[in-house]
């Protein structure tokens, strides 16, 4: 068996523009995702907490982007609306330089979160008119890996510079930043997809999301992705501030389970795909949220057990977690795709990127709020939420009650 067959990778042949780009832009952003806050208060003379208020109403303003994004999609392409994502997020990075009152730093950051939010919805798209029937799931889990690969060297590369350095030091990750989005523009600009005018070809005028509300299998799924939105959330807004605060452990523990999560799926989410291949895809998702369960019950208990267990309770809570997103995330994608309507895929990722976007909104402070009435409610939440994504989930396994509706 090839070594390409043994690991389940995709064949990448005529590819290698939308894999740099994919890696590219996953760079940029692990290079500023985790200083965002740190540079503004650092290059203006705003309190942190104007900062933060700033930040959090820019996300706000955008949460109708995905909504706005589909119809291009479906009229353009993803791959043109990719193309313009990346270049304003390359000017949006660019205007951090100029910025120095609230207004500016709400300005800058709404076209940095269009950007982002235009771009991972039509990432799926990217996909579609890279992967022929029958390997989709494994480019589903490529691009998993390419992301999580690239925000963790860019992460890696961002603490590697800002230790020890000031405010110049802040100015060249934007900087990286915004030439990291521009470059991934220009691959995707000059990527040709071999399919490209089969699989972009634009059918007949697509109707408006009156159709997408209407198709009850696709909201089903977009409520149940909803779980592991929250389930997401935990690495970037809970698990630093629970080993820290709840377990009373020293930050550098959270430092490795972050690696350890980074690493694990690196080396391991196309193998699982592989693995995986042929099964029923929401099956599939309903085991990884049952592993998301199991892990967050780990977690929870955590916070009762005596202190000789706490350090491996953790890190089994984390390879549970991890291998919850491996099994998960391919097979979610490419649910996302199988049941749209392709004339109007656009608009059907549209509605599957809010649950993203609005999940990401929700959870900082909700987790925030119960970690503040005790350190096992935020896990106790996320189990519950996990457990009753199942049933929705095998209900979407179960065949189409008619012809019409789409195959899962």
């Amino acid at each position: 068996m090839p070594l390409r067959e043994r690991l389940g990778l995709p064949d990448t042949a005529g590819r290698a523009r939308l894999i740099g780009a994919h890696l590219v832009d996953s760079l940029g952003t692990g290079l500023i995702l985790a200083f965002v806050l740190v540079y503004f208060t650092r290059t203006t003379d705003l309190p942190l907490t104007t900062v933060g208020a700033a930040v959090s109403t820019a996300r706000l303003l955008a949460l109708p982007t995905a909504l706005a994004i589909g119809p291009l999609i479906d009229r353009h392409g993803a791959r043109v609306v990719a193309v313009g994502a990346n270049a304003l997020s390359a000017l949006a990075y660019c205007g951090f330089l100029l910025t120095h009152q609230a207004g500016q730093i709400v300005l800058v950051c709404l076209l940095a979160q269009i950007g982002h939010v235009g771009y991972w919805t039509a990432s799926t798209g990217l996909v579609v008119l890279a992967s022929p029937e029958g390997e989709r799931t494994r480019w589903f889990a490529l691009v998993q890996t390419l992301r999580n690969t690239g925000m963790g060297l860019g992460g890696a590369l961002g603490a590697v510079l800002m230790t020890g350095g000031g405010t110049g030091v802040l100015r060249l990750l934007v900087v990286l930043n915004a030439a990291s989005y521009l470059l991934a523009s220009i691959l995707l600009a000059t990527w040709r997809p071999a399919a490209a005018p089969a699989r972009e070809a634009r059918t007949a005028e697509p109707g408006g999301y009156r159709e997408v509300l209407r198709d009850r299998r696709y909201l089903l799924l977009v409520a149940v992705n909803l779980s592991f939105v929250f389930a997401s959330m935990i690495l970037s807004m809970l698990l630093a501030v629970y080993v820290t605060v709840g377990l009373h452990r020293n930050a550098s523990v959270a430092g490795a389970l972050l690696v350890l999560n980074g690493v694990q799926v690196v080396l391991t989410q196309s193998v699982v795909a592989r693995r995986l291949e042929g099964r029923p895809p929401a099956r599939v998702v309903a085991a990884g949220a049952l592993l998301n369960a199991f892990a967050f019950g780990l977690f929870a208990l955590l916070a009762a057990a005596p202190g000789w267990a706490v350090l491996p309770g953790l890190y089994t809570a984390m390879l549970v977690y991890n291998l919850a997103e491996t099994v998960a995330t391919p097979s979610r994608e490419d649910l996302s795709v199988s049941l749209a309507d392709p004339a109007q895929r656009g608009r059907y990722l549209a509605v599957y990127q809010l649950s993203w976007n609005v999940g990401q909104a929700v959870a900082p402070g909700l987790l925030t709020l119960l970690l503040d009435r005790g350190a096992a409610w935020p896990w106790l939440f996320l189990l519950v939420l996990s457990l009753a994504a199942v049933p929705g989930l095998l209900r979407l396994g179960q065949r189409p009650a008619t012809s019409s509706t789409r195959h899962v």
